[in-house]
């Protein structure tokens, strides 16, 4: 039985994050596609919140565990990773500061942005899940693309001119990063130079450990957008 039992849904970019990471560790892990599954008893038992990606380990607490940039935090921590997540208090200060602005602002504008044309429920509160008509719903889609281009090119102060967030190779945070970037594909978002060359990098310094599960996104994302329109 592997060490870690990784429950994933493979359309999802925040699911792909750990997927990458967990390869590019060389971590023993066992992967479960939960689609459907996730609000089953058994997996509410474990996580209450049925989010993915969720992994079960013998070092957790409670066993199991969920939102991508703790699982990351949590394995580097436990395994000595510290080529992904380095134990100076700095570096790690600027790690968990692009993690932390790419969920709380980055990735919300990315969801609005895609979540209409990929087919996933956006949340309650905001214009896409309410019952507005079809252009407010379009209307509140345009405003979130047009307010990507910030928090994107924010992005840029953590690289600080090298090839990755980490330095000289790829951090946690840039697998967050360049997991997320992955649907804007959805919509033909034009990435700015910059997120295209670190994608390119992450893709070269990572191999197969990225781009298979990327597969299952990219794949997504292309019968997605070979639907006709309605």
């Amino acid at each position: 039985m592997a060490d870690i039992t990784l429950s994933i849904l493979k359309p999802s970019v925040n699911n792909l994050t750990v997927r990458v990471f967990v390869r590019a560790a060389g971590l023993d892990f066992e992967e479960v596609d939960v689609w459907g599954q996730t609000t089953t008893p058994d997996f509410l038992s474990k996580d209450p919140a049925h989010l993915t990606p969720m992994i079960e380990e013998g070092g957790l607490p409670r066993g199991s565990m969920w939102e991508s940039c703790a699982i990351m935090a949590y394995l580097c921590n436990t395994h000595g990773l510290e080529q992904f997540y380095p134990p100076d208090p700095g570096r790690r200060a600027m790690i968990d500061n692009a993690n932390f602005y790419l969920i709380g602002t980055l990735y919300p504008l990315i969801g609005r942005a895609t979540y209409p044309v990929l087919g996933f429920p956006q949340y309650p509160g905001e214009v896409g899940w309410s019952d507005a008509d079809a252009d407010t719903k379009a209307q509140a889609q345009r405003a979130a693309i047009d307010a990507l281009a910030e928090p994107i090119d924010a992005f840029r102060f953590f690289l600080n001119g090298r090839p990755f967030i980490g330095g000289d190779g790829p951090s946690i945070a840039d697998m967050r990063l360049a997991a997320s970037l992955e649907f804007l594909d959805s919509i033909d978002y034009e990435l700015p130079d910059w997120a295209r060359e670190h994608r390119a990098a992450m893709e070269s310094a990572l191999g197969e450990a990225y781009t298979e599960p990327a597969g299952d996104v990219r794949g997504y994302i292309a019968h997605v957008k070979s639907q006709p329109v309605t």
